[in-house]
């Protein structure tokens, strides 16, 4: 007697008939038609069934904080969105906090969203974004995993308290290192705040990821630094570069050198499509740069690249929904990455490429994988970048943990079917 039984699924990697049985929150077998019966079972129809989406790059201290401060981001840009959150920062409290990062944990799950790496600012000396995040980590435990970063917003070097807090930080159960050299004083700042931090990290054995060279400025060449501290710790596999905004602006011959070290050094990339669409370019007349770092030619380097939402509700994107679907979609536009193997590769970078980024244990279609996994009103993981389908049910350790009925829409039309649903019809016509 199996705990959970999805029979008749379609897996990310083509196999199609494919049974999935779940017991004592792990996977026990996955091939066609088991045999055994189960406490509860679901009929996938053919449909796709996906480990659950990852948000390698989030900032839940800031999310749903839009409007907080009482004005919008007018230029759209970033430096603009740092000052808002500045201002942002006398209304913030344990309650909102909590509040707001518990609303959007909720949206998460029920966009089969279940684990999500956050930067939490530090550099308010009371730390009170840890404090309450670390909480909120501990109690959606049992249905999302949360990784929290320690992120100086204004830099390492902002301020004398801020080597002291991120001791503070870690100390009480931050998970990665985090930094934003190219914010620094100076360029030369910059360089030394990620030997710094990467030391730190190395001393204490955690991962790295760094907000690096998130800007237009093809000079800005902090990700150089970040992958030679990688080098030189013996780090590779446990750093990632965020954002990587400069790459697109950069020399080609540097840009090529600079992918090979990286991919060498074993140093991630975690771009954030919609939140570089959105902050950079903004100075430009035309044509307009996007600002999004070169993900075909980091895949084929044999880099780990993710992608990750960044931002939700607050002074520095006002959209967003939690839906890894629509990142990946902006990603497949934006990096040109419409063909087959491209929207693969941006399915993967929302799933199993951010999973082994933030180091997520269990994570997978396989025996002995936990038994988290999302059941989607689609055929395959273009089709669902396309649609961003409905989430029919979301499974945590065995369990269904969300359901959402499938969609479908009634016509009067003359002579057309009576029901239509955007899979079935579509593929039927094909």
């Amino acid at each position: 007697m199996f705990d959970l039984l999805v029979r008749n699924t379609t897996l990310p990697d083509g196999r199609t008939g494919i049974d999935i049985a779940a017991s004592g929150g792990k996977i026990v077998a996955v091939a066609p038609s088991i045999a055994g019966e189960a406490a509860r079972e679901i009929d996938a129809g053919g449909l796709l069934v996906t480990p659950p989406f990852v948000d390698a790059h989030f900032h839940l201290d800031g999310t749903l904080t839009l409007g907080l401060a009482g004005k919008p981001n007018k230029s759209g840009t970033l430096a603009e969105g740092i000052r808002l959150w500045g201002e942002t920062q006398p209304f913030l409290t344990a309650e909102g906090l909590r509040k707001r990062a518990l609303a959007y944990c909720d949206l998460a799950v029920s966009q089969g969203l279940l684990a999500i790496r956050s930067h939490v600012d530090i550099t308010d000396d009371s730390l009170l974004g840890v404090e309450v995040l670390a909480e909120v980590k501990a109690a959606v435990a049992p249905y999302l995993d949360v990784q929290l970063v320690a992120f100086p917003q204004m830099g390492y070097f902002s301020k004398p308290s801020m080597p002291g807090n991120f001791i503070r930080a870690l100390d009480m159960g931050v998970d990665v290192v985090g930094g934003i050299p190219h914010l620094e004083p100076t360029d030369a700042l910059g360089h030394l705040a990620t030997t710094a931090l990467c030391t730190l990290a190395a001393e204490r054995g955690l991962m790295v990821d760094m907000h690096c060279d998130e800007n237009d400025d093809p000079l800005s060449r902090q990700i150089e630094t970040l992958t030679y501290e990688t080098r030189r710790l013996g780090m590779g596999g446990r750093v990632a570069g965020s954002h990587l905004c400069s790459m697109h602006s950069m020399d080609n011959f540097f840009a090529a050198r600079l992918i090979e070290r990286m991919a060498s050094a074993g140093v991630a990339a975690i771009a954030n499509p919609i939140a570089n669409m959105t902050l950079q370019g903004r100075i430009d007349t035309y044509p307009k740069r996007r600002g999004m770092l070169r993900a075909p030619e980091l895949m084929a380097a044999g880099a780990a690249v993710a992608f990750g939402q960044d931002s939700v509700l607050d002074p520095w994107y006002p959209m967003g929904r939690a839906d890894m679907l629509d990142v990946a979609h902006m990603g497949a536009h934006v990096a040109h990455m419409t063909g087959d193997d491209g929207l693969r590769a941006c399915f993967a970078a929302v799933t199993e490429n951010a999973a082994r980024i933030i180091g997520l244990d269990g994570y997978g279609l396989a025996p002995g994988c936990n038994a988290d996994f999302v059941l989607l009103q689609a055929a395959d993981p273009a089709d669902a970048i396309r649609l961003r389908p409905v989430r029919l049910a979301v499974v945590r350790r065995g369990k269904v943990i969300a359901e959402t009925p499938m969609q479908t829409t009634r016509l009067a039309l003359p002579g057309r079917p009576d029901v239509i649903d955007p899979v079935r019809s579509v593929r039927a016509a094909s």
